[in-house]
């Protein structure tokens, strides 16, 4: 085994970066070079070596007597199996991405980055290590083209929790609360100037001033847009070349190992990695607030987002689960003691029911009393309190979050990102046919047509709406079969068996439902990248939105068509004795014996908690066994060359190991299916909020052990909110709200017993027997013998006045309720301003501290002193920074 600097390493300075005359400070700023033209920065950063351009003598990253590892790594495997036969096309693909790697990194040094290669090999293989740093004057000039935000003035710490100051008002012990140590500062800061250095804080320190997180965006943002041949035809950035499998990964450096030393060091002597593994990532932190000022300096705004809305979510599911609990169990109380479900147990041969099947025999009520009794946990009265109670819940939810998103993205220096300072996607920027005027900042941008755009966003969308038909086609054959196991299994000799047999069918088809849809997501997944980046989408965060609006569409019908069906429109089309309707041939499903809520209520405990089940166990053992098989095949290497496994492991060698970051959309995903799970359907499982809850104190640990000690370290993204998911989740309110007045009033019998306590009796006596119709006298004629169905008809067959008066009441009702709820939350979301007061007070005083600064230069350098500093007051746009 061989680890040493490649004999081919060098750096060469930027063509935009002009050498410095003996006379100039080592630690002086290079001045650009006319060349350096704004324009460049969309396209190749390779474009910006002036022909002619010096190359500098040695490769120097900070002060020289502390030069920096590597900011950024790059690897690639290569095959050295001597003797190894290749047919023509596979020798022609390798030594094309060879000469790629070869542009590729040659023009990485033309940018101006140090680019420095180890090599790991032994006989048969070898793993070879590209590390990337930039200068001092490559991270300037890239820093103001980014409009990155770096400090001026540092403030006090201004971050609160409203339940630590509500235990504090109340003088109660907060166990959440917990002191995790090196606390990042917070600043008034503004975006990079080179001509303003000196005014920003730590510019005399080349080593610390740009944080490692800016360090990584500005060596992303030139691998993203650094080309290997001809950029029109998309030969360009390291996204791409990722893909082709030029290279293996492409991934910014952890700060350090992540466990502790043994003897248990204490900050300052923990890097930023191991204070997040001890004081959020560790199982027993799950009743600790999340250190999110330490989560978003370690990974970005982005991560640390995410983050605190999955953790505002779980704690606001703490009532919801406490009052859906506290249902649950009053209908546990109401089991034996409620009247119709007692005169249905005790009715023994009363009531005969009429055949499931054609073939299938006649069977009594009485039978079916234990599923009778499970539907009464979940329809009682409590059900309607909690379905209002939750549609509220939702609504406040929201409006809450509205107001932390806000005070997080003040604090965190990025109110107005995608507004303003969110630049072009660099595949964008590449394909983009022509350039135009950008009305925000003044410059010349890469433009697309919008009605090109909508063109191909409408034919996108005809490719969505295929894909759907292709869900509600599997709909279709997962109620066939259910009909048919539900023949099947009532034809059975086992008494039991036939009794449950609607049962049975429902729960097989639930399980058949759950893995269709965990493999149409998969391929459908892959078909929206395609689209979405055919949609020539300006901006990354305009990219992730359409992106996700796709698959969310999709995921919403993959996952709750089977639902909506039971809820909604099964057993609503059966018929009765004597005329029953068809689908195919097949009698109709009518809802199980029971009633279709506690069947809609096994469906959402299948799909819902299945899924978490299986995600969970994905997230454990999947990442394990693929960084066991990452690390043994690695280590192997080693082993063969008669080296240490452990001894003089590189940190890149170690980072390699871990597994690549996916990103969040996976996450995202599936914790707003999961909001949609526990607010559309919760009048149909009070329970649904509970098992969330449980999930997700999983879920928040599990993540974080993945993004700290199991993954590779994500490159740093800003961003100003949770982007369209917060749409998202408001368009899930509504739904529910709308979903759940329907629920109450045409799955449950909460409107009938009403109504028949109103007309008939109220202590409920032969409501039993209210509910039952008779068979028509042609059907009871042709068996010999008389039955009972459950409907509101009369001996005829025909709808009864009951059927009509109950419809009444039941349109009425959804009616008032959508409205009451709506009108309630309209109240509610006047009343809760999305920003805080405080927040608006602070952003205020921010601008009267600019103004003052700007006065007091005035004063100290008199007008021209004023005229020199006016660009900066009027690119100032103060927002504090962790």
């Amino acid at each position: 085994m061989t680890s040493e600097a490649s004999p081919g390493s060098r750096c060469a300075r930027s063509g935009m970066l002009r050498r410095r005359t003996q006379e100039e400070d080592s630690a002086a700023l290079i001045d650009m070079a006319p060349g350096a033209g704004k324009g460049d920065s969309y396209g190749s950063t390779a474009n910006t070596l002036e022909p002619g351009g010096h190359q500098a003598a040695a490769c120097r990253v900070g002060s020289p007597a502390k030069p920096r590892i590597a900011d950024f790594v790059l690897v690639w495997e290569e095959d050295l199996k001597p003797g190894q036969q290749q047919d023509n096309t596979t020798r022609d693909k390798t030594d094309m991405h060879g000469d790629w790697r070869e542009t590729f990194l040659d023009n990485l040094r033309a940018a101006g980055l140090c680019v420095d290669q180890r090599d790991v090999q032994d006989a048969d293989s070898a793993v070879h290590y590209v590390l990337l740093s930039a200068p001092w004057a490559v991270l300037c000039y890239y820093a103001e083209e980014l409009r990155l935000k770096l400090p001026l003035q540092e403030l006090p710490n201004q971050a609160s929790n409203w339940s630590a100051s509500l235990l504090e008002w109340l003088g109660i012990p907060n166990i959440l609360l917990e002191d995790v140590p090196d606390l990042p500062p917070e600043y008034y800061s503004c975006q990079f100037k080179v001509s303003k250095l000196s005014r920003f804080l730590g510019s005399d320190n080349q080593d610390t001033f740009f944080s490692n997180t800016q360090r990584h965006q500005i060596l992303f943002e030139i691998l993203a847009k650094t080309p290997y041949g001809h950029e029109k035809k998309g030969l360009f950035g390291i996204d791409q070349l990722l893909s082709e499998g030029v290279f293996s990964a492409a991934f910014p450096l952890h700060d350090g190992p992540f466990m502790t030393p043994p003897e248990g060091l204490q900050a300052p002597g923990l890097n930023q990695r191991q204070v997040l593994s001890q004081h959020w990532a560790r199982w027993r932190k799950w009743n600790k607030y999340q250190p999110l000022d330490h989560v978003r300096r370690y990974f970005g705004e982005k991560v640390a987002l995410y983050f605190a809305w999955l953790g505002f979510y779980t704690g606001w599911l703490l009532p919801a689960a406490a009052v859906g609990t506290l249902v649950f169990l009053v209908g546990c109380s109401m089991l034996f003691s409620d009247t119709p479900t007692q005169e249905l147990c005790s009715s023994a041969d009363s009531f005969e029911m009429c055949p499931l099947c054609p073939d299938c025999p006649f069977w009594l009520l009485s039978s079916i009393c234990a599923l009778v009794q499970a539907g009464r946990l979940f329809d009682h009265g409590g059900t309607v309190f909690f379905s209002l109670f939750m549609a509220l819940w939702a609504v406040l939810f929201l409006e809450y979050w509205k107001r932390k998103s806000a005070t997080l993205a003040y604090r965190w220096g990025c109110s107005d990102y995608e507004d303003v300072e969110e630049r072009p996607r660099p595949q964008f920027a590449a394909s983009a046919p022509t350039m135009a005027l950008n009305p925000i900042t003044g410059e010349d941008e890469p433009y697309f047509p919008e009605r090109s755009r909508l063109h191909r966003v409408l034919a996108g969308s005809v490719v969505v709406v295929m894909m759907v038909a292709v869900v509600v086609m599997f709909l279709v054959s997962i109620i066939l079969y259910r009909a048919i196991m539900a023949i099947l299994v009532s034809k059975s000799d086992n008494t039991v068996l036939a009794a449950w047999a609607s049962r049975i069918a429902s729960l097989t088809g639930s399980v058949v439902n759950l893995i269709f849809i965990l493999i149409l997501s998969k391929i459908y997944v892959a078909l929206a990248h395609v689209l979405t980046r055919w949609e020539m989408h300006r901006t990354q965060t305009k990219f992730e939105d359409a992106f996700t609006l796709k698959v969310f569409i999709f995921q919403f019908v993959n996952f709750y068509s089977s639902p909506i069906y039971i809820a909604f429109f099964k057993g609503r089309f059966v018929g009765y004795p004597g005329n029953y309707h068809t689908l195919f041939g097949i009698r109709n499903e009518e809802c199980a014996a029971g009633g279709c809520l506690i069947e809609l209520a096994q469906e959402l405990l299948v799909i819902m908690v299945g899924k978490q089940i299986i995600n969970n166990v994905q997230e454990i053992l999947v990442p394990k066994l693929k960084g066991w098989w990452q690390k043994v095949r690695l280590r192997s290497r080693k082993r063969q060359a008669g080296a240490a496994v452990a001894a003089g492991r590189a940190p890149w060698e170690a980072d390699y190991e871990l597994l690549p970051c996916e990103g969040l959309f996976d996450e995202y995903l599936e914790m707003v299916l999961q909001f949609g799970f526990v607010t559309i359907f919760v009048a149909a499982c009070p329970l649904a909020p509970l098992f969330a809850l449980l999930n997700n104190w999983v879920e928040i640990r599990l993540d974080a052990r993945k993004f700290v000690s199991e993954s590779r370290r994500p490159v740093a993204e800003r961003a100003q909110d949770i982007g369209i998911w917060f749409h998202i989740l408001a368009g899930l309110k509504h739904l529910a709200v709308i979903s759940n007045a329907f629920l109450l009033a045409f799955s449950s019998d909460f409107l009938p017993r009403a109504y028949y306590q109103w007309s008939r009796a109220r202590d409920l006596r032969g409501f039993v027997n209210f509910t039952l119709a008779r068979a028509p006298p042609a059907f009871a004629a042709a068996h010999n013998r008389t039955c009972r169905y459950q409907a509101f008809r009369d001996d005829d067959g025909q709808y009864s006045r009951t059927y009509w008066n109950l419809l009444a009441i039941r349109l009425a009702f959804v009616i008032v309720f959508e409205h009451v709820v709506f009108s309630i939350g309209r109240v509610l979301d006047l009343l809760v301003p999305d920003i805080p007061e405080s927040v608006e007070i602070k952003v205020k005083r921010e601008y009267y501290l600019a103004k003052q600064a700007l006065a007091e230069n005035e004063a100290l350098f008199g007008a021209g002193g004023a005229k020199d500093n006016q660009p900066l007051a009027q690119e100032m746009r103060l927002g504090p920074q962790a």
